[in-house]
C-alpha cells in the first residue's frame, strides 16, 4: 500500500469513528490557545479537522510513548493565515479517535503528499 493510501485509509477511518463517537480532544493549554488566537469555536476546529485531506499529512504513523496507545499521525493547515500542527490518534477499539495537538506550528511543516 502506498503512503498516500495509507494516509487516506487513516483519515477515513478517523472521520468515520467520529461520526460515530464524538473526537477527544487533549485539554492542554496550547491547544486551547491556539482557538482563542484563531478566534475560533471547538465545533469549526472539528469542522477543519473533518475536513483534512492527504494533502495536509505530515508524518506518521508514529508509535506513541505509550505502548497501549495506538499510533498517531501528524497533520498541518493553514487557517487564518497561520499554520496549524494536528496530531490524531485512532484511538481504541470500539472507542473515541484522538485529537492529541491542535495549536500554532513550533516549526515550519513539510508535507510530503502535497502536489508542487
Amino acid at each position: 500500500m502506498s503512503l498516500h493510501d495509507e494516509v487516506d485509509a487513516f483519515l477515513e477511518d478517523f472521520k468515520q469513528k467520529a461520526r460515530v463517537f464524538e473526537i477527544v480532544f487533549y485539554p492542554r493549554l496550547k491547544n486551547t490557545d491556539a482557538l482563542l488566537g484563531l478566534g475560533i469555536a471547538a465545533q469549526q476546529r472539528e469542522d477543519l479537522i473533518m475536513d483534512l485531506a492527504v494533502e495536509n499529512y505530515y508524518r506518521g504513523p508514529t508509535q506513541d510513548n505509550d505502548p497501549d496507545r495506538p499510533a498517531y499521525y501528524e497533520f498541518g493547515a493553514n487557517i487564518k493565515n497561520q499554520e496549524i500542527y494536528i496530531k490524531l490518534s485512532l484511538g481504541k477499539f470500539n472507542k473515541s479517535p484522538h485529537c492529541i495537538s491542535f495549536h500554532f506550528a513550533e516549526y515550519q511543516l513539510d508535507y510530503p503528499l502535497k502536489e508542487k
